[in-house]
Order: C-alpha cells, then sequence, then structure tokens
C-alpha cells in the first residue's frame, strides 16, 4: 500500500542504522512551557453574553472558551478528578498495556506488535506526560500530531510524532455534487480529505469546502497527521465540541454569582451613618450649602507632626456608601445622627453551592468529591454511592476514546516497518485492545465483593453439586468462567500438584540424607574439635615460653 507517498510492502529489509539528522516540520518544536507559537494579544469578549458558547464563529473561539472555563477553581478540580481516575499517576510501569490475548496471530508477530507498541508510548513521552495529552485532549476536544518520518528509509519508522497546537490546525474535505444517473439526485462525493495549517484561520466551524473554494494555509495530507477528537458533535452535528461543552453555562453562571455575591457584600456589609441636618427655614441654595459645609467641617482633622513642628489638615474623606447626609426643616426635631444596619443575610451561600453542585454534574463528576470536609472511607462495595459507580463508567468511555491516539500510532508504525498491510490492520484491529492501569479503588472494591458472593453462592450449592447441578454449570453460571478459563484454570491446578508430589518425595528423600550425614559428622565434628583444642593448647603453651623468656631477659639485664 502507500504511505505518504511511499510504496509499503510486508518484505522487511536490513534495518539502517543511521544517523539522526535534523528533522523538518511545518510547525516549531514545543518548549518545556508549552509555547510552540507567538501571537499578537487581542479581545475576547462576549462570555457573559454568551452563557452557552454556542455563538463562536469558528473552533478557534470555542476552544478559547474551554479553556477559559477549565481554570475556573471548581472545574479545574474536577477536571483533575477526571484525569488522575483516567490516567494513573502512581504507577511505576506504563500507564497502558497492550492486550493481545484475543488477537489469532502467531507469537512472533505479537511480540512484534508489543515492541512497537513500546516504541510509540516512548515517542509520546507517555509515562511522563500522559496526564498531560489526556488533559489537553479532554479539555480542547481534540488533539493534533504531526508523524514526521525519514525521507530515504521510511521503513524506520515514525521518527518523532509532534504536537500541533489545535488552535492552528483545521480538517478540510473538498466535495462535490454529483448527480445520480438512476435517482436524478445531487450527492456530495468527496474528492479530496487533508488538513490545513494555519495560525490566522478565521474558517467556518464545518470544516467542509467546495471545489473551488480557496484555502489559506500549509496543506497536510491526511496519514502525516494523527488526530482524535471527542467524538461529541453540537446540535447541527458538523462541529466538533469538547466535554466541557456543556459545562460552559454553570461556569459562567457561576462567576456572575460569585460576582455578584461580591459586590452585595460590599455594599450591604458597612453600617452607614444618617445625618440629619436641621437647616430652618433656609432656602434650597442656602440649605444645601449649609449642609456641605457641616460635612467639610467634620471631615477635617487638623493633626500636630511631633517630629517637624507643623499641623496639617488630615482629611478623611468618606463616600456616599457609608454616610447620609440629609437636610431637616424647620419643625422638626433637629439635628440627629443615626446608624442604618448593614445586611443581615450575607452568610447565606446556598446559590452558589447549587451551581457548584450543577457544574459537577454536567462534568459527571460525583457531587461527594466537592465537598472537601468529606473524608475517603474504604468499606465495603455496598457503601458505595451510585455516582461513583456512573464515574468510573463515563472514565472508561473516554478512556476508550483516547485510546485511539495511542492505536493510530501503533498502525503507522506496524505499515512502515512492514509487519502488517493495512488490510490486515483492519482485520486484527478488533481484537487489539489497550489496558489502562486502574487507579480507582472502588472498581477494585466492587470486583472483591462480587467475587464474594460469588464463593459464598459456591459454599451454599456445593451439597447440590452433582444431583442437580454439575460442575461445568457450576463453574459457568456461579463462578462466570469461560471455556478457555477452565481449560487454563485445569492445566494450572494440574502443574501445581505435580509439583507438590515432587516437593514431597524430594524432602522425604532430603530427610533420609540429612539422618546419614548426621551419623557421619558426629565423629568427624569430635575430631575436628579435638584437633582444634590441641593446636590451640600448643599456642598458649608457645606464647607462654616466649613470655618467660622475655622475661628472664629483663631481669638478667
Amino acid at each position: 500500500m502507500e504511505l505518504f507517498g511511499y510504496n509499503i510492502t510486508k518484505k522487511v529489509g536490513t534495518k539502517d542504522i543511521a544517523k539522526e539528522k535534523e528533522v523538518v516540520s511545518f510547525t516549531p518544536k514545543p518548549e518545556d512551557d508549552g509555547v510552540s507559537s507567538t501571537v499578537a494579544a487581542g479581545g475576547y469578549y462576549g462570555q457573559y453574553v454568551d452563557l452557552d458558547g454556542t455563538a463562536s464563529s469558528n473552533d478557534r473561539d470555542l476552544i478559547i472558551k474551554y479553556r477559559e472555563a477549565s481554570q475556573q477553581p471548581e472545574c479545574d478540580s474536577a477536571i483533575s478528578d477526571i484525569v488522575d481516575a483516567a490516567i494513573a499517576s502512581s504507577s511505576i510501569g506504563a500507564p497502558a498495556e497492550l492486550i493481545l490475548n484475543k488477537l489469532d496471530q502467531p507469537d512472533s508477530i505479537k511480540k512484534q506488535i508489543s515492541e512497537e507498541f513500546s516504541n510509540v508510548l516512548s515517542l509520546y513521552k507517555f509515562n511522563k506526560t500522559g496526564e498531560n495529552l489526556f488533559r489537553k485532549w479532554y479539555v480542547d476536544g481534540r488533539i493534533y500530531f504531526h508523524v514526521i518520518i525519514d525521507d530515504k528509509n521510511p521503513k524506520r519508522g515514525i521518527i518523532e510524532l509532534r504536537p500541533v497546537e489545535s488552535l492552528f490546525m483545521k480538517k478540510i474535505k473538498e466535495v462535490k455534487k454529483v448527480t445520480d444517473a438512476k435517482t436524478d439526485i445531487a450527492v456530495q462525493k468527496i474528492v479530496n480529505e487533508y488538513y490545513v495549517y494555519s495560525e490566522d484561520y478565521s474558517g467556518s466551524g464545518a470544516g467542509v469546502q467546495t471545489k473551488n473554494s480557496a484555502v489559506s494555509g500549509v496543506k497536510i495530507s491526511k496519514e502525516a497527521i494523527i488526530n482524535v477528537s471527542s467524538g461529541l458533535l453540537d446540535s447541527t452535528q458538523k462541529r466538533v465540541v469538547s466535554y466541557l461543552h456543556k459545562a460552559l453555562k454553570p461556569v459562567n453562571q457561576l462567576r456572575m454569582m460569585e460576582d455578584a455575591l461580591v459586590m452585595y457584600r460590599v455594599a450591604r456589609a458597612p453600617e452607614r451613618r444618617i445625618f440629619y441636618i436641621d437647616v430652618g427655614n433656609l432656602p434650597k441654595g442656602k440649605a444645601e450649602e449649609y449642609v456641605q459645609g457641616i460635612m467639610n467641617k467634620y471631615r477635617n482633622k487638623l493633626v500636630y507632626d511631633a517630629s517637624t513642628g507643623d499641623i496639617k489638615d488630615d482629611r478623611r474623606h468618606m463616600s456616599m456608601l457609608e454616610d447620609f447626609w440629609l437636610p431637616r426643616r424647620e419643625g422638626g426635631r433637629g439635628t440627629e445622627i443615626t446608624t442604618l444596619p448593614g445586611g443581615e443575610n450575607l452568610g447565606q451561600i446556598d446559590d452558589i453551592l447549587f451551581f457548584q453542585k450543577k457544574l459537577y454534574k454536567t462534568l459527571n463528576v460525583p457531587v461527594t468529591r466537592l465537598d472537601s470536609d468529606d473524608s475517603f472511607n474504604i468499606g465495603r462495595a455496598s457503601e458505595i454511592s451510585r455516582d461513583e459507580v456512573k464515574f468510573q463508567k463515563f472514565v472508561d468511555r473516554i478512556r476508550k476514546k483516547f485510546s485511539t491516539i495511542l492505536l493510530e500510532a501503533l498502525r503507522i508504525q506496524l505499515i512502515l516497518k512492514g509487519v502488517i498491510s493495512q488490510n490486515d490492520w483492519q482485520d486484527i484491529a478488533e481484537n487489539i485492545a489497550i489496558d489502562f492501569v486502574e487507579d480507582n479503588y472502588f472498581a477494585e472494591l466492587k470486583e472483591n465483593e462480587i467475587l464474594k458472593e460469588r464463593i459464598d453462592m459456591l459454599d451454599s450449592l456445593s451439597d447440590h453439586i452433582g444431583k442437580f447441578y454439575s460442575t461445568k454449570w457450576i463453574r459457568n453460571n456461579i463462578l462466570r468462567q469461560t471455556d478457555e478459563d477452565i481449560e487454563r484454570i485445569n492445566v494450572e491446578i494440574s502443574d501445581e500438584g505435580e509439583e507438590s508430589d515432587e516437593g514431597g518425595d524430594e524432602d522425604e528423600g532430603k530427610d533420609e540424607k540429612d539422618l546419614d550425614l548426621e551419623s557421619v559428622q558426629e565423629p568427624i565434628e569430635n575430631i575436628m574439635i579435638d584437633e582444634e583444642s590441641e593446636k590451640r593448647a600448643e599456642e598458649l603453651h608457645e606464647a607462654q615460653i616466649k613470655m618467660i623468656d622475655s622475661m628472664s631477659k629483663v631481669l638478667v639485664d
């Protein structure tokens, strides 16, 4: 088959070990800070007006809205729970493993596929950046990688998988209308599919272009890009949306309620003083001037600076938010100062909590995780809430969709290296699965509880086996073992039985040998002890003689 303009066959040639050269790509290599391109800053407005996020003219504005929504603390916490549940960060090994149990291929092919899958994980740096890739894909609703190969020797496989900014990529389908001769109905026929990389792209969100439409940017082959989307579409079924799309409205509502709460507290929290100033029969202009003079008089404060000896006017200006000055005509009660109490229901945040819970429900995250006071209780599976079970099922669904990013790279790698062909991949793709490392204790607890219930049921039916139920029926319906499991377990049981028998014979022979050795070793040990004691006695005697000789020489001297 043809891939990247090269004819790939199943025959594998010799591996050419060449020097790594500078690879060429249309996108700059990303740095550690995540900046891949530098663009001029611009304004972005309207998120408080467009609560649903449906008024975006293109995918770029929509992705920006998703990223801004993910910065909300409650939304960020919910996304972190989803990412932590999907990609296990505490695992020592790889977060994902390739499952080939159902693949009907020789062991040599399975081994090559497993080795290439390990290479794919290394190309993605999945052990270190798996969480970041999953979060980016979850928030943006799509993720792109440029597949870079060696032009001179494509059988080397993928050299680099370079991430591409989602804001600059667009998938284009060139279509033309063709009239069916039989039905006389105009149908659309896809002429070509490719990607366009443009940093100033502002086209429509449909991504469908006619034959005569002009598209500006770098045109990239479809096979050169690995693109994995969320699989969710908007109401028009033309635009890909993120998993955060339905959370845009709750996030904006929560922001507005928090801002309104702050403004209300600032306005209603302080106690205000009301000054009723008696103006008598003064005309309106004179009365206002008199009240203004009273205000300035009581606001001025003379302060003596002891260090310089100066007297300065320390004005304490208070806004009308704190004090009210009202004139009072003759016949009233005269000048009076009263206090206007502040708000009494400032501690009520039920509406804020309502929108926080609504946001968590929108993101399919259990509401109980919102309360930081709730402790993590390790108990029986029956105590697990239904929300936790639904959350685990949701994580399993998005894991399966995200695994396409690994399978697509594996497909390209196997075809380039000649391990399989495109037709072979279509046949075996359904039998290849990716198993992500589990980090959810509730799933493990649930499996243990199910296994315990099955064993208890087996104990209760033990007296009826052979009378009303066969052993095969018990293993198939109670223990839920397949025929393959039964065959494998029987082989393991027989192997373990043979090992235990061999071990028992070896132990008996070993005991007899130990008895014989003990009977033989006893006199040998006695002889060795006697020889050591005699040797030790001789050494002590010689040492004593040397000591006596030295002492005698000293006395003679």
